[in-house]
């Protein structure tokens, strides 16, 4: 079963989402949020069919648009371009409490088949740094996953932001769409001012939960290293590497099919969770 929701979250922003769940599961099973990624949105490429597989083994899973990742109302289109600009950590942290919130007061439109107590946070790409920064410590989450996830917040290049300075925002390309996407100084200053409060290494470092790092060997350079990195400062963590895995785990946007390193990486999931929910 799938159930789309849309939840106010202020400024006329609104987080939209799908919850997946099987129909015949146990009200007991865990349920897991999935944080897309920098230029990524709930309905790309493969995200609704992980959704669907991993609700299959076991667990209620919510994919959601952050409120000001870009997209609108067209569900698969940068069509919100101005709110792309500014979105920052701090809203998509902000997204996340308010979708939490509204989980633990039963105001999603769809029956108590999870366990309120047992959320999991698997966050692709930068989603991986929301995944991290808003689940370390929190006492309903039970575990964190990354896939190709980040071990630094800053993403941004010096070119990126002398351009920033000179004119109050800058821009980078969207290879796929061909859109110039704005980047404002807000972005910027809420990376710098809160360094400290967004080092994921610090993070992980003391953070009670485990972690499960899930990284192909064949994506960026910089996040193959940084892979490595939060593995080593992790208080609890497990890494697994994806062979001939590239970022989005060798599957394309518009979705044409699945491939052995997506499979990989929705397995390892599942076994996670499996391992940690009882």
């Amino acid at each position: 079963m799938k159930v789309s929701f849309s939840i106010p979250a202020g400024e006329q922003l609104t987080i939209r989402g799908d919850l997946h769940v099987e129909t015949e599961a146990p009200d007991t099973q865990p349920l897991l949020l999935f944080c897309h990624g920098f230029k990524g949105f709930k309905d790309w490429g493969s995200f609704p069919y992980v959704a669907e597989e991993l609700a299959k083994r076991g667990m209620a899973v919510i994919r959601f648009n952050f409120s000001c990742n870009g997209v609108g109302e067209s569900l698969t289109e940068f069509d919100e371009l101005e709110k792309f600009g500014r979105n920052t950590y701090a809203r998509e942290l902000a997204d996340l409490s308010i979708l939490v919130n509204q989980i633990l007061e039963d105001r999603l439109p769809v029956p108590a088949r999870f366990d309120k107590e047992k959320l999991f946070l698997l966050g692709h790409s930068k989603g991986s740094a929301d995944a991290i920064l808003f689940g370390a410590g929190h006492p309903l989450v039970k575990g964190i996953i990354t896939w190709n996830g980040v071990a630094h917040v800053d993403l941004f290049d010096g070119a990126l932001r002398r351009e920033i300075a000179e004119n109050g925002v800058g821009y980078i390309a969207n290879a796929r769409t061909g859109q110039r996407m704005p980047i404002t100084r807000e972005v910027i200053d809420d990376v710098d001012r809160h360094a400290a409060e967004y080092d994921l290494l610090r993070k992980v470092a003391d953070m009670p939960q485990p972690l499960c790092i899930i990284q192909g060997d064949k994506d960026y350079a910089r996040l193959v290293k940084g892979a490595g990195q939060l593995h080593e400062a992790a208080r609890q963590s497990e890494l697994h590497w994806i062979e001939g895995g590239d970022h989005t785990f060798n599957t394309r946007h518009p979705f044409a099919g699945s491939s052995p390193q997506l499979e990989r990486a929705i397995e390892l999931t599942a076994s996670f969770v499996t391992a940690q929910k009882s």
